[in-house]
């Protein structure tokens, strides 16, 4: 005999008095790309003890001018382009970058 409330959409789901439930696949984390991005742009600085001075200075010697204060705002935001990002990679000599 079927409970009330046990009905979707017209199928019951209680069968000789018992409920069955069923069960979904637990859905993914819904990921923060920006905060995955500057993070692993972060974890590269950090892992060669890299400030946003340095990486300033590691920019312009490939051509890039850019400031202080201009790099900090866009890294914490995190908003910035694949450009910068690989700009900012190969100014710090990353070689190989692993997700």
């Amino acid at each position: 005999m079927a409970a009330f409330g046990d009905i979707y959409k017209g199928k019951s789901n209680v069968y000789d008095g018992e409920s069955i439930k069923s069960e979904r696949p637990a859905m993914p984390a819904k990921i923060d790309w920006t905060e995955k991005v500057k993070g692993m742009l972060k974890a590269e600085l950090k892992r060669r003890n890299l400030t946003y001075s340095d990486l300033v200075e590691k920019l312009s010697k490939i051509g890039i001018e850019d400031t202080e204060v201009n790099i900090r705002n866009k890294i914490a935001r995190g908003g910035f382009t694949a450009v910068f990002f690989v700009q900012c990679l190969e100014a710090v000599g990353v070689k190989e970058l692993r997700f």
